[in-house]
């Protein structure tokens, strides 16, 4: 209880866990959370310069045996399923804005809504990258088949770890989570703003990522 004779709240407890700070705009949260995506971004950045480096000093990949003809390594990825799930990610990346802004609006119902339809969205996601892996498995497309299948399968895979990741954060906010919008709803649409940016991120390293693997 506070001196107040009223129950603390979280910024009580723990300062500017709803308030900006005065020096940063930011309240905690949102910082941690841009410098989180400081080291993704440096992560992912690593990753995409590896592959340009390789990429620009190769005349061409080596052409792979598909079936009974020989083609460029780019050729045997499926541009329709990257593109559908480029579709899907886009979609989700509107529903979690749509969730915080309900929040804002104090329609919690139909922001959960918009969560299940953000986590419908990953779910699709993974499923179709499952069938895209499942088809290269098939064919004896490995990550030690060369340089450009190494590369596709470590920056995919890592990606498909994050999405993986956000799955389980929107899961446990729109289940146990939730509870917290009964006593502190300003620090839950807080939450929710910062998967949102996470969510944001791994949407956008998977704009950069589509056309620079399936397109050139």
């Amino acid at each position: 209880m506070s001196t107040h004779g009223h129950a603390a709240s979280a910024d009580d407890v723990i300062p500017h866990t709803i308030a900006p700070h005065a020096d940063t705009g930011l309240y905690n949260g949102k910082f941690g959370i841009w410098l989180f995506l400081a080291s993704e971004v440096m992560l992912f950045g690593g990753l995409f310069s590896a592959y340009i480096l390789l990429r620009v000093g190769a005349q061409a990949w080596p052409p792979i045996l598909h079936g009974e003809e020989w083609k460029p390594a780019t050729e045997i990825l499926n541009v329709p399923l990257a593109t559908l799930n480029t579709i899907i990610l886009i979609t989700s990346s509107v529903t979690v804005v749509l969730a915080w802004a309900s929040l804002k609006m104090k329609e919690f119902s139909k922001a959960k809504m918009y969560i299940w339809l953000t986590i419908a969205c990953a779910l699709g996601f993974m499923v179709v990258k499952g069938f895209e892996y499942g088809a290269k498995f098939h064919h004896g497309y490995l990550p030690h088949t060369n340089n450009f299948f190494a590369i596709y399968f470590t920056i995919t895979g890592l990606h498909g770890l994050h999405v993986l990741g956000g799955i389980v954060v929107f899961l446990y906010l729109v289940t146990t989570g939730a509870k917290m919008w009964e006593t502190e709803p300003e620090r839950f649409t807080n939450r929710i703003e910062c998967t949102g940016l996470y969510w944001h991120f791994v949407d956008l390293v998977w704009i950069f990522l589509f056309p620079s693997l399936y397109l050139l």
